[in-house]
């Protein structure tokens, strides 16, 4: 049982991984029906997957998947190739610079001004020239196993999806707007509902307790919310 819980993190990791693996093997192999409530569904289902795998890469920047350093970075690096090749590397110094310079002009997510300029601008801080060669590069490679169609659907616009889910609750609404001098992380939090926090964003619209305690891995911020 301890061996479970010490291992827990990892364990969660794999099951996302793994999970967002299969989901998209069985969608680039559907016959699509858009007539189907079920295509628009497994959609909404890879979005949520590939933001999870987002997650999993940003918990491993702080350290929380595994208390192994090298099982950490290896499945925070993996996690973040399979959304669309992010690297890990160029991810972690800006992160942890977010932390460090919340809601200031040395905060590579932050931008003053509203939804879509901010969004433009937080895309523009971390999609590479190098990212969008290798999608090119696969997305040729894969056209020749599967439909084109399945691939826009269930592989490409999930990932664009999941995007905007990451952005909206994990950046723009903590972010956005006046805070008052005495909130020490410029944060602002989600009410407390555990269901709509998993569904959100895994709980990441609990951000105030994000930034409060990073140590804390997504599955477990539900417990440090105010």
């Amino acid at each position: 049982m301890n061996s479970i819980k010490n291992h827990f993190g990892v364990i969660i990791a794999l099951i996302i991984i793994m999970t967002w693996g299969v989901c998209l093997a069985f969608g680039l192999n559907l016959n699509i029906n858009f007539s189907s409530p079920f295509t628009y569904l497994l959609i909404l289902v890879q979005m949520h997957l590939y933001t999870g795998l987002f997650i999993t890469a940003h918990d491993g920047m702080h350290g929380t998947i595994s208390k192994n350093k090298q099982t950490n970075k290896l499945i925070g690096t993996i996690s973040a190739l399979l959304f669309s090749f992010n690297f890990y590397h160029k991810l972690f110094p800006k992160h942890h610079e977010h932390h460090r310079f919340v809601a200031t002009d040395k905060d590579p997510d932050y931008h003053n001004g509203g939804f879509f300029p901010w969004y433009f601008s937080f895309l523009k801080q971390y999609i590479t020239w190098q990212q969008i060669v290798l999608m090119a590069i696969s997305f040729n490679i894969l056209k020749l196993f599967f439909p084109v169609e399945n691939l826009i659907v269930f592989w490409m616009l999930p990932a664009v999806l999941s995007t905007f889910q990451l952005f909206y609750f994990g950046t723009y609404l903590p972010h956005k707007g006046h805070h008052s001098p005495d909130n020490k992380h410029f944060s602002r939090s989600q009410n407390k509902n555990h269901l709509w926090a998993f569904l959100n964003c895994y709980f990441f619209g609990y951000h105030y307790e994000h930034h409060d305690s990073p140590g804390t891995p997504w599955w477990q911020l539900y417990k440090v919310k105010i």
